[in-house]
């Protein structure tokens, strides 16, 4: 007899505020996982739901409140043995995980959501301190590298962590978000890994690699990351984050907040004013002691000048961004 399959819809909510990308987070009794934290899940009603964004749309607006503008389909999920209980002879859990970018508001009455920082869950995503390597998780990767059966083993783990972590002459990608939490869990340095195996974690994984999340909820949230800075280069997805008029530190900001580099003001402003990305509205607002900051908007018409009217980063090396 075949095995029963179960359809989730997943999302990835995120949103900027003071400066942090926020994802939003519940608690549910996940198949002996429970308290952990996870991220927003609906089912699909086969019967009244015509499209499966239509069905996102609903159970969002029903869980927390919120109306999501900009969403996109992120991925599907559906490694045999993701949920616990598929390995207990349950249903096999299929997830199609999608990505929803919203300004942060408050949530309903009696709502069992909260925002949380992205990089609570992800911490080596955020370089803006210009850290430049795996930090202090480097003592687990090494232990890990050492386990290597045999020396090209050892030397690919080596090769692979310095790649991931931009200790090479190519620098740090911050497309490689995914790439980054697949060789952690594979090494053992996030928490996920041991409870998969059913094994204890070291006493350092948890508190050195963030905070763990339900069943493989981090590796979607990495996933989205992923998505939402390359999608800084292509399309002014930003912009859905931002108020109708903003500063460009704002705006610099938010975008830093996503890529997690910091980025020279001048330069930026020079790529963003360069690619007529927005338009100045000839008002200002006082911003310290300095001269009053223009206020600008995004400038729509770009939309239908050329393809791929995104946020160019420059390429970032083993240095601190500036």
């Amino acid at each position: 007899m075949a095995r029963p399959i179960v359809l989730n819809l997943n999302a990835v909510i995120l949103a900027v505020t003071a400066d942090q990308p926020r994802v939003l987070t519940v608690r549910r009794d996940l198949r002996h996982i429970a308290g952990d934290l996870a991220l927003p899940a609906g089912p699909l009603d086969a019967d009244a739901d015509r499209t499966l964004e239509l069905a996102l749309r609903r159970w969002i607006r029903g869980q927390t409140g919120i109306e999501v503008g900009y969403v996109e389909q992120l991925y599907t999920f559906a490694d045999r043995g993701r949920d616990p209980g598929e390995r207990e002879g349950g249903a096999r859990l299929v997830s199609v995980a999608y990505l929803a970018l919203v300004p942060e508001q408050p949530l309903g009455a009696g709502v069992e959501a909260q925002w949380q920082n992205a990089y609570d869950f992800v911490p080596w995503e955020d370089r803006r301190d210009g850290q430049a390597d795996a930090g202090s998780m480097r003592p687990l990767l090494a232990r890990w590298v050492r386990a290597g059966k045999g020396a090209a083993e050892r030397r690919a783990r080596e090769e692979r962590i310095a790649l991931c972590f931009g200790q090479t002459a190519a620098g740090w990608d911050g497309y490689q978000a995914l790439e980054r939490y697949e060789l952690l869990y594979e090494a053992g340095a996030v928490e996920e890994a041991w409870r998969d195996r059913g094994a204890k974690a070291p006493p350092d994984t948890g508190r050195l690699a963030g905070t763990c999340m339900a069943l493989d909820h981090r590796r979607i949230l990495a996933t989205a990351l992923a998505r939402v800075r390359g999608k800084l280069k292509y399309r002014p997805v930003v912009f859905e984050l931002l108020p109708a008029t903003f500063t460009l530190l704002e705006l610099q900001r938010l975008v830093e907040a996503l890529a997690g580099i910091r980025l020279h003001k001048q330069n930026f402003r020079r790529l963003v004013e360069g690619a007529r990305l927005v338009e100045g509205t000839g008002t200002f607002r006082a911003s310290g002691p300095g001269r009053p900051a223009e206020r600008f908007r995004f400038r729509r018409d770009v939309l239908r000048e050329r393809q791929g009217p995104g946020v160019r980063l420059p390429a970032v090396g083993r240095g601190r961004a500036r």
